[in-house]
Formats: structure tokens, C-alpha cells, sequence
């Protein structure tokens, strides 16, 4: 099987850059319902244009319909869905339960891919998609590549993973930091990207750890040395990420992997050279990282330095007096490049004027010494940094708006005394006509030279010929006129038939769903026996410690919120799908982003007997949730709201105590607002607290919720927790 090149794009520019530097498929996102709402995105009308030029080219186009949606949006996401399956779309990403339920039952010609913020990331969850039917699965990009090769080996579910491109510092899907701390969900696709943010790490007495600022910012996954063992794998396709970068980026990123790609198919080793790699650094680069994906070491995943493009080393600077620089240069430097001096002080500006032995010039090169003048202090030794490369990008773009790719055909034409026939084969797919237009030569005979020449005529069409066969009897004559219009005429049926939309079909929405009795019960998660023992009225008792679980009947388990080995429990509570594969007694945490009555239903039918509602979610959306529920299925749902608690804002398999060489302890992230995100370490995973507790005094029994949570870890929490009970 062909390993997919799926690329990314975030502007019409993009799109052909994708298309020229040779990707099997291009995702996008349209504007609304996308995991980069601050991408450029595509129209509807946009969307219906690339799709068919996707498809000339024979590459596939999906698109990202990958938030969490709310039950006010669900009619407008359907229409959407409806719209992308009408225009011949190959498959939409898709992260929210209910949403991918209704479409799967209500479209189910439509093609859907589960999006790495649902994180599908063992067995267990890939089972729960077997039997859903579904496709694909995105697995997040902290999979390793035993794990992805378990997992391939053990399911059908084709795999899509990623092998190039940023980073989330968290599991994708479970991040909260950007909503809690902004407003801008990641989930609705609007992250703030805080893991970019600057913070200090600072101890229990306030005492700064780290050096550099950017402690959570991630380098960018490079996996070009690894390529030949990814696609030994199998998997059905490999994804760069990059749908906020530019057009050159697209370009030189999906080139480099098509050519690592082909020549390990070709000759079973990667051939990329120096070059090719030091044109990506220039475009864009955080330093590079083997990422999760092949055990990178825990001190190789961070950039703490910059969040942003690092550009290359060209330089150093060697004298400075009153804003005048002397540069020696290791690399060439060229008028309208951007450049970085990096020191004391970080500047960065386009050069418009450099000097080399006090004459002006245009272009320098390595060795020599250029003067320009800047308007901030430098100091001898400083870096200078290339951070745009003027020729390259203009060399780039060309290569773009060159318009080389092409698809090749293979045609066969015939002619005798009566009629001439010309058949055009694309992979599996051929298309004949015939002419009657043939004419026995009264002086001169067509020969098999003009008739290639002329089919050979494939003009702006996408096509090039692969192969040709000529046979014609002798002393005909045929018209050019009459032969390029067989041409034509037989190019654009096969363009047509390329382009016939799959059959569009329209299911009936139907689930099957118990019907709970409405109650009032407060829950609580406890920490210690103690508290445990100080609770006289309670309902059900959660726990994240095994040995509580052991101790405290009839408790509930919360399962670690990323869990790749399940094991024998009675009662659980899970935070992603894989439990659904393996327990009975099952509840959910608010980690598993429900936020609409379809989902909730989903989970009902599959076996789960109490729903843990959204952080993200408020009073009234709640409300809105529960009334439609009522009135799409004419049952009860059992709900439940945390009212009281600490929020864990993130989880990441990167140890930040680790990198800075300190045991476990108190440690907390210190913003720049001087907020205090307390860390942990629990399951070998990293959890970043947010710095307040959740409190809501709301009264959601009022509005049809059954269960309401009380998270209690210290003894503290018991006098703070009167007035929600």
C-alpha cells in the first residue's frame, strides 16, 4: 500500500504550493468548525473550486470539521457536512462524538477520520472505531512508534500519524490552558498557543528555576531521518502539520517528504542532502525534534530560547561604534533578506542597504565583511541570523506558479479508410471516441509523426502522455482540424469522468438510549481516607489512587486521563474512548469534552451510565443542552457538573522537573501576570493545574442535572464547600 503525503494548507497559495511539491492529499478548513480559526481558510465557494482541482491532479482533499460543537450549532454543522459530501469531498476530520455519530447515520457515503484532538492513541479506542465503521484515525502525535505499530498490527482501522511540524506541548484534545486562561478554546479551534507564552518555574518558596523563558515552547517534529522505518510500518498515510504556515513552508516541507518518501521506495534509503535542510531552516524552524513519536529524550523536546522561527547562523558580529555593524559572514546575505542580531538585545529587520570595503552593494558572500547600520545597540560577538531568505522564497514561489505537475495518460489511436478512434486510459479509468472525419489521401498521406505531434497538444490541460500507441493504415488523410478536435473532445470526457461526484445518499438519525429517573446527588472525588471518613451524606465516591479504590467500597476509579494498559477494574470513570472497549460500570470525567446533547446520547448507548459534562461548558449552555435533549429524545439523560475542584489545564508526556534536573516537589508555572499554575507528576505524565479552583454556586438540579461533584483534595476544602451542597 502507498503510504499518503498529506499536506496542509490555510490559503489558496498553499493549496498550490501542496499540489506543486507533489502531496497525495491536502486538508483545509472552511470557515467555521476548523482547529485553526485563525487560518485563512476556505469559502464554500473556495472549497468547491480546490476540491475539483484537488482531484485533476489525483489528490485527495479532506477537510477539518474538528471542534467541539455546541447543540445551537448543530443544524448549521449538518447543512455543512451535507454541502462538503454534495461537492465531492474524500473525507472530513472530525473530533466530537455526537457530531460524528449524527454524520456517520444521517450521511453514510461520507467518509470520516477521527482528528487527533479526539485522541484515539491505544488498542482499546481503535476498537471502539471498528465498530463504529469508521475509516481512519489521526493518532496523536505522543504515539511512539511500538505503539503505532501494536496497534496497526492488532486493528483495521487505517492510521494516519504525524511526522512533521509543530507540536502541542499537551495531549492533543486535552488542553484547556488557552480557555481557561484567555476564553479561547483550543477544542473550538482557537488557541492562544499559551505553551509559546513566557514562564519562570519557580519553587515552593518562590525561588526561579529555569535560565530561558519559553520553558513549555516545543521544538518542531522532524522525522526525515526516520522516514524509511514509518513507512515499513504501513500506516495509510503520514501528515504535516502546518495550516498557519506560509505557501513557501508548504512547499519546501511537503517536497522535502515526497522526495525522502520516493527515494526510499525507489532505493530503500533516504536521499536528502544538506542543502535541502538548511532551505527548511531558512523558511521556518524552532530547531527540530524526533518527537515522542521515536522516544526523543526528554531534554531534546524544547525550544526555551524562541517560540518562534530561529532562522540560520550566517554571521557574527565584530565591531559596533555609534549604529554602525561589521558582520563577517560564514553564508551569503542579500538585500530585502531578513535578518536577526541576537545578544543583549534581539533585533530583527529587513536589510535594505549593507556596504562591503565602503562600497554599496547588492549581495555578499561567505568570509567577506559587510556594514549596516541598525538602530539598537549590538555587541561584538552577537549572532546574526538569517530569518528570510529573499532569493530563495522568489525562487520558490516560481516553482509554485510554475505549474509542473502533471498526470499522466496513456492513449492508443486507431484509423482506418472508414474511421479514426482515439482511447485515453488513466489508472482504472478509459474513455473512446470515434470519428468518421477519415479520408483516403489524394496527394499526401498522414504520417504517425503528425499525429503525435498533435495529440501530443495537451496545452494547460493537467496532462502529460505516458505512453502512445499509433496504428493507421496507409495513404489516409486526416484532417488537423478534425484530429484536434477528437483530441480535445476525448481529454475533457476524461477530465469529466474524473470529476463524477460519488452518489450522495441521505440516512435517518436514529439511537437507541435508556431513560434515567431525575434525582439530586452530590458526588465526591476524595483524597485520603480522612476525608473520605469525614463525609456522612454522600452518593458516589470517586478516587484516583488504586489503594483508595481498594479501600473505599463501591468507589469509583478515575482511570488516568492517557492510558494505554487498562486494567481489571469493577468501577470506573474514563476520560477517552478506549474504556468503552473494556468496562461495564462506567461513568465519564469532564475531560471527555461532552458539550451536546448528541453526544451524550452517543454515550448512553454505548453503555455509559453517567456523563461528566465540560469544563467549557456554563450554566446556560448546559440548560440548552439538557432542554434538547428532552425534546429530540423524550428521556432523561444522567448528568453531572463538577462544581468544585482543581482543573487540570494540561497534560503532556514531557517533564519540565525532569529537563531542569529536580526531584518531584511543589513547583509551579509563574506567568507574567504573576499567576501561579501549581505542577504535578502523576502517572509519568506531566499535569499543570490551573491556578484557581473551580467554584460554581450555580444551582444545575434546578435545570435537570442529576448529579453535581465535589472535588476534595485537602482537608481545607471542607469549609469551602458549604455553600454548593
Amino acid at each position: 500500500m502507498r503510504c499518503e503525503l498529506l499536506s496542509p494548507a490555510g490559503s489558496i497559495d498553499s493549496f498550490y504550493a501542496a499540489i506543486e511539491a507533489g502531496a497525495d492529499a491536502i486538508y483545509v478548513g472552511g470557515k467555521r468548525f476548523g482547529a485553526r480559526a485563525f487560518s485563512s481558510n476556505f469559502t464554500n465557494e473556495e472549497l468547491e473550486y480546490i476540491v475539483r482541482y484537488a482531484h485533476m491532479y489525483d489528490v485527495k482533499l479532506y477537510v477539518t470539521v474538528n471542534t467541539l460543537i455546541y447543540d445551537n450549532e448543530v443544524d448549521e454543522l449538518l447543512d455543512y457536512l451535507k454541502y462538503l459530501h454534495k461537492i465531492g469531498v474524500d473525507a472530513v476530520i472530525m473530533q466530537d462524538l455526537g457530531m460524528i455519530d449524527l454524520a456517520r447515520k444521517v450521511l453514510p457515503n461520507l467518509e470520516i477520520h477521527f482528528s487527533t484532538q479526539a485522541h484515539i492513541d491505544n488498542l482499546d479506542a481503535v476498537k471502539v472505531l471498528e465498530k463504529l465503521n469508521i475509516k481512519r484515525t489521526v493518532l496523536p502525535r505522543e504515539t511512539s512508534i511500538e505503539e503505532i505499530k501494536y496497534i496497526k498490527d492488532n486493528s483495521n482501522v487505517d492510521l494516519e500519524i504525524f511526522i512533521a511540524g509543530a507540536l502541542c506541548i499537551s495531549y492533543s484534545g486535552n488542553c484547556l490552558m488557552s480557555s481557561l486562561i484567555g476564553g479561547r478554546s483550543g477544542n473550538r479551534g482557537m488557541c492562544a498557543g499559551s505553551c509559546r507564552l513566557p514562564y519562570d518555574l519557580i519553587d515552593e518558596s518562590g525561588n526561579k528555576v529555569n535560565k530561558d523563558s519559553y520553558i513549555l515552547s516545543t521544538k518542531d517534529l522532524n522525522s526525515l531521518d526516520n522516514i524509511g522505518k514509518l513507512i515499513d510500518l504501513g500506516v495509510a498515510s503520514f501528515k504535516i502539520e502546518g495550516r498557519m504556515k506560509s505557501p513557501e513552508y508548504v512547499y519546501i516541507i511537503t517536497s522535502l517528504y515526497r522526495k525522502a518518501i520516493d527515494s526510499y521506495i525507489k532505493n530503500g534509503k533516504v536521499s536528502i542532502d544538506d542543502k535541502d535542510i538548511l532551505n527548511l531552516k531558512k523558511v521556518f524552524n524552532r530547531g527540530f525534534t524526533k518527537g515522542f513519536l521515536f522516544n526523543e529524550d526528554n531534554n531534546n523536546f524544547i525550544n526555551s530560547k524562541r517560540p518562534n522561527h530561529m532562522g540560520v547562523k550566517i554571521g557574527k558580529v565584530i565591531s559596533y561604534n555609534k549604529g554602525y555593524v561589521n558582520i563577517k559572514l560564514d553564508d551569503s546575505l542579500s538585500i530585502n533578506d531578513g535578518i536577526r542580531i541576537t545578544g543583549k538585545n534581539d533585533i530583527g529587520f529587513i536589510l535594505t542597504m549593507m556596504k562591503k570595503n565602503k562600497e554599496t552593494v547588492k549581495e555578499a558572500y561567505k568570509g567577506d565583511i559587510i556594514t549596516i547600520k541598525v538602530d539598537d545597540t549590538v555587541s561584538i560577538g552577537d549572532d546574526v541570523l538569517k530569518t528570510k531568505d529573499y532569493k530563495l522564497i522568489n525562487d520558490i514561489n516560481n516553482m509554485i506558479n510554475s505549474k509542473k505537475r502533471k498526470v499522466k495518460i496513456d492513449m492508443e489511436f486507431i484509423a482506418n479508410k472508414n474511421e479514426m478512434s482515439l482511447k485515453i486510459k488513466h489508472n482504472d479509468i478509459e474513455v473512446i471516441n470515434t470519428s468518421n472525419n477519415v479520408d483516403i489521401a489524394k496527394k499526401i498521406s498522414i504520417t504517425k509523426e503528425d499525429i503525435e505531434k498533435q495529440l501530443s497538444k495537451l496545452g494547460n490541460t493537467p496532462y502529460t502522455i505516458n505512453k502512445l500507441n499509433i496504428s493507421i493504415e496507409d495513404n489516409l488523410f486526416i484532417n488537423i482540424k478534425d484530429l484536434n478536435e477528437l483530441r480535445r473532445n476525448t481529454i475533457d470526457d476524461l477530465t469529466n469522468k474524473r470529476l463524477e461526484l460519488p452518489e450522495y445518499i441521505e440516512g435517518e438519525y436514529t439511537i437507541d438510549i435508556p431513560d434515567f429517573n431525575f434525582e439530586s446527588n452530590i458526588n465526591y472525588k476524595v483524597s485520603s481516607m480522612d476525608i473520605y471518613n469525614k463525609l456522612k451524606d454522600y452518593n458516589d465516591i470517586y478516587v484516583d489512587n488504586i489503594d483508595l479504590y481498594n479501600k473505599i467500597p463501591n468507589s469509583y476509579y478515575i482511570l488516568p486521563r492517557v492510558n494505554m494498559n487498562y486494567q481489571d477494574y469493577d468501577r470506573v470513570v474514563i476520560s477517552e474512548l478506549g474504556g468503552l472497549n473494556k468496562y461495564k460500570d462506567i461513568y465519564t470525567s469532564p475531560y471527555m469534552n461532552v458539550v451536546n446533547s448528541y453526544t451524550v446520547a452517543f454515550l448512553h448507548s454505548m453503555g455509559v451510565k453517567k456523563i461528566c459534562l465540560s469544563y467549557e461548558m456554563d450554566y446556560d449552555k448546559v440548560k440548552y443542552l439538557i432542554d434538547n435533549y428532552h425534546e429530540r429524545y423524550k428521556k432523561h439523560p444522567n448528568l453531572e457538573v463538577v462544581v468544585y475542584g482543581n482543573i487540570e489545564a494540561m497534560i503532556s508526556k514531557f517533564n519540565i522537573l525532569k529537563y531542569h534536573d529536580l526531584e518531584d516537589g511543589n513547583y509551579y508555572l509563574l506567568s507574567k501576570f504573576k499567576n501561579k499554575y501549581p505542577i504535578k507528576i502523576r502517572d509519568n505524565k506531566m499535569v499543570i493545574y490551573y491556578d484557581e479552583k473551580r467554584i460554581d454556586d450555580n444551582n444545575y438540579f434546578d435545570i435537570g442535572i442529576n448529579n453535581i461533584r465535589i472535588d476534595i483534595d485537602d482537608i481545607s476544602d471542607m469549609n469551602k464547600i458549604e455553600k454548593l451542597i
